[in-house]
């Protein structure tokens, strides 16, 4: 069994959003305390290697990430985890805010590396969980204006109460690209600065890289092919800039004062919350993999 280019060997614990409360610390952890309520960061990356000695820790080729084979995750009664990775939240901060915080980290480090700022028109292909934070956190950022793009009416309409700009409904047909472009520029009604790709698949990246202006951004941050057929060469030609990002690194600090301040709510994204039974476990995960309304499925251990 493989989990994207992890291959899983052996039963093992996923889950790798999470936050709980201190119950021990060792003996030279001096900024935290039994009883402290924190979030975690879930890669422990080498710290020796020189993409970590260049402050790039989340490409680290040792990086241990919860949930990523061989690593276990985080859904269980107790963690064992470094303090510099251990975030602790403010009082007005609950802890499944807290959790999101790992979710949320993408979308902030998205904008980070595409550069968003007040003034940025941002597209964002995707309306799930994480085009949604996408969304929030180009706002925190200051962004203009903010179109997003699914297929699924259920999840725009969830943008829409979100503060979203537009939305714009597709289709899955890759032949009407170009048509939809077309709706999609004219929903943002000036160009298109930065593009998100939540998705990842050749129509989606497609229509990002149509869609944005010459001398834009296209970010890739939905990694559900690992190859695509796409007009790279025309965007190479309007100067269009491709940039990944993969998972996130120094954004807890930010993201929980995003949420101190109110600056960010991902509160209205937590839309199921579960108990630890055997019976709710498989209910959530039944849940969660029906999407429809369900955004973000939370356990409460």
């Amino acid at each position: 069994m493989r989990c994207a280019n992890f291959i899983v060997k052996k039963p093992m614990v996923i889950g790798h959003e999470c936050a709980g409360i201190i119950e021990e610390v060792g003996s030279e952890v001096k900024s935290l305390a039994v009883g402290d309520r924190v979030a975690l960061e879930p890669g422990i990356s080498c710290g020796r290697c020189n993409l970590c000695k260049l402050g790039r820790y989340n490409l680290c080729p040792e990086m241990k990430f919860f949930g990523s084979p061989p690593t276990n995750g985080s859904l269980a009664n107790k963690v064992v985890h470094p303090a510099n990775l251990c975030f602790k939240l403010p009082d007005n901060v609950s802890m499944e805010e807290g959790a999101m915080c790992e979710p949320l980290s993408v979308g902030i480090h998205a904008c980070r590396r595409a550069n968003v700022r007040p003034a940025t028109n941002v597209l964002i292909m995707g309306a799930g969980p994480i085009g949604l934070v996408t969304l929030l956190a180009a706002r925190a950022f200051g962004a203009a204006r903010v179109v997003i793009v699914d297929v699924d009416d259920v999840r725009l309409s969830i943008a829409k109460n979100l503060g979203v700009d537009e939305i714009v409904q597709v289709s899955t047909d890759v032949l009407n690209v170009g048509d939809e472009m077309v709706k999609i520029q004219t929903a943002m009604g000036s160009g298109i600065d930065v593009s998100f790709d939540c998705v990842g698949f050749n129509k989606t990246m497609s229509t990002a890289l149509n869609a944005t202006r010459s001398g834009g951004k296209v970010c890739l941050i939905g990694l559900a092919k690992s190859e695509m057929t796409i007009p790279l060469t025309p965007a190479a030609t309007r100067e269009v800039d491709v940039i990944g990002i993969f998972r996130y690194r120094n954004t807890w600090p930010l993201c929980i004062e995003f949420l101190r301040t109110g600056k960010i709510d991902v509160k209205p994204l937590i839309t199921h919350r579960f108990g630890f039974s055997q019976e709710e476990v498989e209910e959530a995960f039944e849940t969660s993999a029906g999407g429809g309304k369900a955004i973000k499925v939370m356990f409460n251990l």
